[in-house]
């Protein structure tokens, strides 16, 4: 199962060049089996761009998960920290094989209804709340 996550774009550009190697969530999805995120490059981008494996979830406190990844974070400490503050609980996806594509998707002119997620979406054959780019999305992997 594949999940649509908003990135901002300079981070898609780090996880694709490898040099962010996971990506933090405040809350994560809940259902079984997602094995893959398919990545939203927020505005000014505003195109699903690429993809990637989960390798494994980390989670934890942010003080914990940012010791055990920090090296290949992609960011700076005070970003990470101002990121989690306020939270106990965080979560580290650690990302595996990344494919970039060799067109990025426009999902404005695939699903006119579109709407970045503000956290993630599903994107799976069974999902009833499905639009047409979901599966157009999903062919493209």
């Amino acid at each position: 199962m594949k999940v649509l996550l908003s990135i901002k774009p300079e981070f898609a550009e780090k996880i694709f060049s490898g040099e962010k190697r996971f990506e933090y969530r405040r809350s994560l999805f809940r259902r079984v089996g997602v094995t893959t995120v398919v990545v939203y490059a927020t505005q000014p981008t505003g195109m699903i761009v690429g993809e990637f494996d989960i390798s494994a979830v980390l989670e934890g406190d942010p003080a914990g998960i940012w010791e055990k990844t920090k090296q290949y974070s992609g960011i700076s400490s005070d970003f990470f920290f101002q990121y989690f503050s306020g939270k106990r609980h965080g979560y580290a996806i650690k990302i595996g094989k990344v494919r970039k594509y060799h067109e990025s998707i426009d999902p404005y002119t695939t699903d006119k209804s579109f709407v970045a997620p503000q956290s993630f979406k599903y994107l799976d054959e069974t999902s009833k709340t499905k639009g047409p780019s979901c599966n157009h999305w999903l062919a493209l992997a």
